[in-house]
Protein backbone atom coordinates (compact mmCIF):
# COMPACT_ATOMS: atom_id res chain seq x y z
CA UNK A 1 0.00 0.00 0.00
CA UNK A 2 1.37 3.12 -0.72
CA UNK A 3 -0.19 6.25 0.55
CA UNK A 4 0.76 9.58 -0.99
CA UNK A 5 0.64 12.68 0.86
CA UNK A 6 1.35 16.36 -0.67
CA UNK A 7 3.82 18.40 1.66
CA UNK A 8 3.47 21.49 -0.39
CA UNK A 9 -0.26 22.21 0.31
CA UNK A 10 -1.71 24.26 3.45
CA UNK A 11 -1.08 27.32 5.06
CA UNK A 12 1.72 25.42 7.38
CA UNK A 13 3.35 23.32 4.78
CA UNK A 14 5.86 21.82 4.10
CA UNK A 15 6.09 21.81 8.14
CA UNK A 16 3.14 20.87 9.65
CA UNK A 17 2.87 18.21 6.72
CA UNK A 18 6.27 16.54 7.40
CA UNK A 19 5.40 16.81 10.85
CA UNK A 20 1.88 15.04 10.60
CA UNK A 21 3.81 12.12 8.08
CA UNK A 22 6.29 11.52 11.18
CA UNK A 23 3.69 11.02 13.59
CA UNK A 24 1.56 9.37 11.58
CA UNK A 25 4.60 6.69 10.68
CA UNK A 26 4.91 4.86 13.70
CA UNK A 27 1.29 3.72 13.37
CA UNK A 28 1.26 2.18 10.04
CA UNK A 29 2.51 -1.32 9.20
CA UNK A 30 5.50 -2.31 7.27
CA UNK A 31 3.58 -2.52 3.98
CA UNK A 32 1.37 0.82 4.47
CA UNK A 33 4.18 3.05 2.83
CA UNK A 34 4.09 7.20 2.93
CA UNK A 35 4.68 8.60 -0.32
CA UNK A 36 6.05 12.75 0.13
CA UNK A 37 5.02 14.51 -2.90
CA UNK A 38 6.54 17.75 -3.09
CA UNK A 39 10.05 20.07 -3.18
CA UNK A 40 12.49 17.40 -1.72
CA UNK A 41 15.17 20.28 -1.01
CA UNK A 42 12.48 21.38 1.57
CA UNK A 43 11.34 18.10 3.21
CA UNK A 44 14.87 16.64 3.58
CA UNK A 45 15.78 19.41 6.30
CA UNK A 46 12.67 19.08 7.96
CA UNK A 47 13.46 15.60 8.60
CA UNK A 48 16.81 16.15 9.47
CA UNK A 49 15.73 18.44 12.27
CA UNK A 50 13.29 15.89 14.22
CA UNK A 51 15.75 13.64 13.75
CA UNK A 52 13.54 11.10 11.76
CA UNK A 53 15.78 8.61 9.35
CA UNK A 54 14.45 9.66 6.10
CA UNK A 55 14.43 6.18 4.80
CA UNK A 56 11.57 5.51 6.27
CA UNK A 57 9.55 7.56 3.26
CA UNK A 58 9.64 7.54 -0.41
CA UNK A 59 9.54 10.91 -2.36
CA UNK A 60 8.93 12.46 -5.28
CA UNK A 61 9.87 15.85 -6.06
CA UNK A 62 7.98 18.30 -7.50
CA UNK A 63 9.26 22.25 -8.19
CA UNK A 64 5.94 23.81 -8.16
CA UNK A 65 3.28 24.61 -5.72
CA UNK A 66 -0.71 25.46 -6.16
CA UNK A 67 -1.47 29.03 -4.31
CA UNK A 68 -4.60 28.80 -2.65
CA UNK A 69 -5.86 31.45 -4.20
CA UNK A 70 -5.20 30.20 -7.44
CA UNK A 71 -7.94 29.28 -10.21
CA UNK A 72 -8.47 25.50 -9.64
CA UNK A 73 -8.45 24.41 -13.32
CA UNK A 74 -6.00 26.93 -14.92
CA UNK A 75 -3.54 26.17 -11.71
CA UNK A 76 -3.73 22.29 -12.84
CA UNK A 77 -3.00 23.28 -16.84
CA UNK A 78 -0.55 25.12 -16.30
CA UNK A 79 1.55 24.03 -13.11
CA UNK A 80 1.85 20.17 -14.61
CA UNK A 81 4.98 20.14 -12.00
CA UNK A 82 3.13 21.01 -8.97
CA UNK A 83 2.38 18.89 -5.77
CA UNK A 84 -0.95 18.68 -6.56
CA UNK A 85 -0.93 17.76 -10.37
CA UNK A 86 2.08 15.49 -10.12
CA UNK A 87 -0.12 13.59 -7.07
CA UNK A 88 -3.13 13.08 -9.30
CA UNK A 89 -0.81 11.78 -12.36
CA UNK A 90 0.79 8.73 -10.10
CA UNK A 91 -2.68 8.11 -8.71
CA UNK A 92 -3.81 7.72 -12.40
CA UNK A 93 -1.17 5.72 -13.38
CA UNK A 94 -1.54 3.44 -9.97
CA UNK A 95 1.97 4.65 -8.52
CA UNK A 96 0.15 5.16 -5.31
CA UNK A 97 -3.29 3.96 -4.15
CA UNK A 98 -4.52 7.24 -2.40
CA UNK A 99 -3.27 10.75 -2.59
CA UNK A 100 -4.85 13.21 0.24
CA UNK A 101 -3.64 17.45 0.48
CA UNK A 102 -4.72 20.32 2.62
CA UNK A 103 -3.53 22.27 -0.29
CA UNK A 104 -6.24 24.13 -2.84
CA UNK A 105 -9.38 22.28 -2.58
CA UNK A 106 -10.96 23.58 -5.62
CA UNK A 107 -7.86 21.89 -7.52
CA UNK A 108 -8.09 18.48 -5.97
CA UNK A 109 -11.55 18.34 -7.04
CA UNK A 110 -10.58 19.02 -10.02
CA UNK A 111 -7.37 16.57 -10.09
CA UNK A 112 -9.92 13.80 -8.91
CA UNK A 113 -12.70 14.69 -11.78
CA UNK A 114 -9.75 14.61 -14.32
CA UNK A 115 -7.45 11.93 -13.52
CA UNK A 116 -8.94 9.47 -12.08
CA UNK A 117 -12.49 10.40 -12.96
CA UNK A 118 -16.14 10.26 -11.48
CA UNK A 119 -17.08 6.40 -10.86
CA UNK A 120 -19.59 5.44 -13.91
CA UNK A 121 -23.38 6.10 -12.82
CA UNK A 122 -21.92 8.49 -10.61
CA UNK A 123 -22.92 12.53 -12.26
CA UNK A 124 -21.29 14.39 -9.75
CA UNK A 125 -18.46 13.37 -6.70
CA UNK A 126 -19.17 14.65 -3.45
CA UNK A 127 -17.51 15.60 -0.10
CA UNK A 128 -18.18 14.45 3.20
CA UNK A 129 -17.48 15.20 6.44
CA UNK A 130 -17.20 13.08 10.11
CA UNK A 131 -20.27 14.70 12.51
CA UNK A 132 -19.74 14.05 16.63
CA UNK A 133 -23.26 12.55 18.04
CA UNK A 134 -23.70 14.14 21.58
CA UNK A 135 -24.52 10.55 23.38
CA UNK A 136 -21.36 9.26 21.96
CA UNK A 137 -19.71 7.94 18.13
CA UNK A 138 -19.79 9.85 15.13
CA UNK A 139 -22.31 10.41 12.08
CA UNK A 140 -21.56 11.69 8.51
CA UNK A 141 -22.84 14.85 6.84
CA UNK A 142 -22.62 15.39 3.01
CA UNK A 143 -22.19 16.79 0.52
CA UNK A 144 -20.50 19.45 2.44
CA UNK A 145 -19.12 21.96 -0.44
CA UNK A 146 -18.37 20.27 -3.70
CA UNK A 147 -22.01 20.69 -5.38
CA UNK A 148 -24.09 24.10 -4.30
CA UNK A 149 -26.60 22.81 -6.66
CA UNK A 150 -28.05 19.82 -7.13
CA UNK A 151 -30.77 18.00 -8.78
CA UNK A 152 -32.77 14.89 -6.82
CA UNK A 153 -30.79 12.32 -8.90
CA UNK A 154 -27.33 13.94 -7.13
CA UNK A 155 -28.65 13.58 -3.70
CA UNK A 156 -29.80 10.22 -4.33
CA UNK A 157 -26.15 9.07 -5.23
CA UNK A 158 -24.85 11.04 -2.63
CA UNK A 159 -27.30 8.90 -0.16
CA UNK A 160 -25.98 5.45 -1.52
CA UNK A 161 -22.12 6.77 -0.99
CA UNK A 162 -22.21 8.39 2.70
CA UNK A 163 -24.43 4.58 3.27
CA UNK A 164 -21.29 2.80 2.04
CA UNK A 165 -18.98 4.82 3.73
CA UNK A 166 -20.77 4.91 6.95
CA UNK A 167 -21.06 0.97 6.59
CA UNK A 168 -17.32 0.32 5.42
CA UNK A 169 -15.47 2.55 6.70
CA UNK A 170 -17.16 4.00 10.15
CA UNK A 171 -18.24 0.17 10.82
CA UNK A 172 -21.63 1.63 11.25
CA UNK A 173 -24.06 -1.75 10.56
CA UNK A 174 -27.12 -1.06 8.33
CA UNK A 175 -26.50 3.29 8.66
CA UNK A 176 -29.84 4.97 9.04
CA UNK A 177 -30.03 7.76 5.65
CA UNK A 178 -31.71 11.16 6.39
CA UNK A 179 -32.51 13.76 4.17
CA UNK A 180 -31.63 17.54 5.54
CA UNK A 181 -35.07 19.26 5.57
CA UNK A 182 -37.01 22.15 6.94
CA UNK A 183 -39.52 19.55 8.77
CA UNK A 184 -39.81 16.13 9.19
CA UNK A 185 -42.91 15.81 7.70
CA UNK A 186 -43.18 14.02 4.07
CA UNK A 187 -44.56 17.07 2.51
CA UNK A 188 -42.30 19.55 3.68
CA UNK A 189 -39.27 21.15 1.39
CA UNK A 190 -38.88 22.79 -1.56
CA UNK A 191 -39.03 21.26 -4.98
CA UNK A 192 -35.02 19.23 -4.92
CA UNK A 193 -36.14 17.61 -1.58
CA UNK A 194 -39.72 16.84 -2.07
CA UNK A 195 -38.37 15.03 -5.46
CA UNK A 196 -35.28 13.28 -3.39
CA UNK A 197 -37.34 12.39 -0.57
CA UNK A 198 -40.15 10.18 -3.09
CA UNK A 199 -36.62 8.58 -4.67
CA UNK A 200 -35.11 7.89 -1.20
CA UNK A 201 -38.66 6.43 0.07
CA UNK A 202 -39.02 3.85 -2.77
CA UNK A 203 -35.22 2.68 -2.81
CA UNK A 204 -34.03 -0.30 -1.34
CA UNK A 205 -30.48 1.05 -2.13
CA UNK A 206 -29.60 2.44 2.01
CA UNK A 207 -31.75 1.91 4.89
CA UNK A 208 -33.93 5.69 4.76
CA UNK A 209 -35.20 6.72 7.64
CA UNK A 210 -37.16 10.27 6.38
CA UNK A 211 -36.62 13.60 6.76
CA UNK A 212 -34.60 15.69 9.68
CA UNK A 213 -34.03 19.45 10.38
CA UNK A 214 -30.92 21.11 11.29
CA UNK A 215 -31.35 20.60 15.02
CA UNK A 216 -30.90 16.71 14.36
CA UNK A 217 -27.55 17.12 13.36
CA UNK A 218 -26.18 15.67 16.76
CA UNK A 219 -28.53 13.44 17.76
CA UNK A 220 -28.98 9.83 16.79
CA UNK A 221 -31.95 9.97 14.14
CA UNK A 222 -28.99 9.16 11.65
CA UNK A 223 -26.27 8.23 10.66
CA UNK A 224 -25.99 9.41 7.27
CA UNK A 225 -27.35 12.81 6.53
CA UNK A 226 -27.81 14.29 3.13
CA UNK A 227 -27.95 17.86 1.78
CA UNK A 228 -26.58 19.70 -0.72
CA UNK A 229 -23.09 21.06 -0.64
CA UNK A 230 -24.45 25.16 -0.48
CA UNK A 231 -26.22 23.90 2.64
CA UNK A 232 -23.70 21.08 4.26
CA UNK A 233 -20.73 23.91 3.50
CA UNK A 234 -22.96 26.38 5.86
CA UNK A 235 -23.48 23.93 8.35
CA UNK A 236 -20.16 22.55 8.19
CA UNK A 237 -18.32 25.99 9.09
CA UNK A 238 -21.02 26.53 11.56
CA UNK A 239 -20.19 23.45 13.44
CA UNK A 240 -16.44 24.06 13.14
CA UNK A 241 -16.95 27.64 14.83
CA UNK A 242 -18.58 25.64 18.12
CA UNK A 243 -14.93 24.75 18.98
CA UNK A 244 -13.27 27.82 18.54
CA UNK A 245 -15.98 29.84 20.41
CA UNK A 246 -15.62 27.34 23.24
CA UNK A 247 -12.20 28.08 23.17
CA UNK A 248 -12.20 31.78 23.41
CA UNK A 249 -14.79 31.61 26.05
CA UNK A 250 -12.14 29.72 28.43
CA UNK A 251 -14.71 26.65 28.61
CA UNK A 252 -13.69 22.93 28.51
CA UNK A 253 -16.27 20.59 27.08
CA UNK A 254 -15.73 17.34 26.37
CA UNK A 255 -18.58 17.07 23.91
CA UNK A 256 -17.45 20.23 22.49
CA UNK A 257 -13.63 19.32 22.27
CA UNK A 258 -14.54 16.71 19.67
CA UNK A 259 -15.64 19.26 16.52
CA UNK A 260 -11.76 20.45 16.62
CA UNK A 261 -11.50 19.44 12.96
CA UNK A 262 -8.18 17.50 13.75
CA UNK A 263 -9.53 14.93 15.23
CA UNK A 264 -10.48 14.03 11.60
CA UNK A 265 -8.03 14.46 9.14
CA UNK A 266 -9.94 16.15 6.05
CA UNK A 267 -12.87 15.33 3.85
CA UNK A 268 -12.93 11.98 1.25
CA UNK A 269 -13.68 12.93 -2.06
CA UNK A 270 -16.48 10.20 -2.50
CA UNK A 271 -17.88 9.40 -6.55
CA UNK A 272 -14.37 8.93 -8.07
CA UNK A 273 -12.17 6.24 -9.04
CA UNK A 274 -9.32 6.03 -5.96
CA UNK A 275 -9.54 7.72 -2.48
CA UNK A 276 -8.74 11.49 -2.78
CA UNK A 277 -9.24 13.76 0.53
CA UNK A 278 -8.62 17.25 0.90
CA UNK A 279 -7.87 18.21 4.81
CA UNK A 280 -8.50 21.99 5.72
CA UNK A 281 -6.21 24.66 4.67
CA UNK A 282 -4.73 25.29 7.94
CA UNK A 283 -4.14 21.35 8.75
CA UNK A 284 -1.71 20.78 11.72
CA UNK A 285 0.34 18.32 11.88
CA UNK A 286 -2.23 16.01 13.59
CA UNK A 287 -5.05 16.83 10.95
CA UNK A 288 -2.19 15.27 8.53
CA UNK A 289 -1.47 12.32 10.71
CA UNK A 290 -5.56 11.63 11.00
CA UNK A 291 -5.54 12.39 7.32
CA UNK A 292 -3.22 9.59 6.50
CA UNK A 293 -4.88 7.30 9.09
CA UNK A 294 -8.16 8.05 6.91
CA UNK A 295 -6.28 7.28 3.55
CA UNK A 296 -5.17 4.41 5.00
CA UNK A 297 -8.62 3.20 6.00
CA UNK A 298 -10.02 3.89 2.82
CA UNK A 299 -7.78 1.65 1.31
CA UNK A 300 -8.02 -1.08 3.09
CA UNK A 301 -11.65 -0.92 3.30
CA UNK A 302 -11.79 -1.55 -0.35
CA UNK A 303 -13.99 2.05 -0.42
CA UNK A 304 -13.81 2.54 -4.31
CA UNK A 305 -14.38 -0.80 -5.48
CA UNK A 306 -17.79 -1.34 -3.76
CA UNK A 307 -18.98 1.84 -4.65
CA UNK A 308 -18.23 0.95 -8.60
CA UNK A 309 -20.09 -2.68 -7.55
CA UNK A 310 -23.03 -0.40 -6.28
CA UNK A 311 -23.36 1.72 -9.03
CA UNK A 312 -22.80 -0.80 -11.96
Amino acid sequence: MKIGLDIMGGDYAPKANVLGAIAAHSSLKADEQLVLIGDTQQIKPLLSEAGFNPDHFEYVHTDDVIGMGEHPTKAILQKPNSSIAVGFQLLKEGKIDSFASAGNSGAMLVGAVFSVKPIAGISRPCLCTIVPKLKGGTGLLLDVGANADCKPDNLMDFAVLGSLYAENVMQVNNPKVALMNIGEEDEKGNMITLASHRLMKETKLFNFVGNVEGRDLFNDKADVIVCDGFTGNIMLKLAESFYVLTIKKGLKDEFFDRFNYENYGGSPVLGVNAPVLIGHGISSPEAIKNMIFQSRDMITSNLVGKIQAAFQ
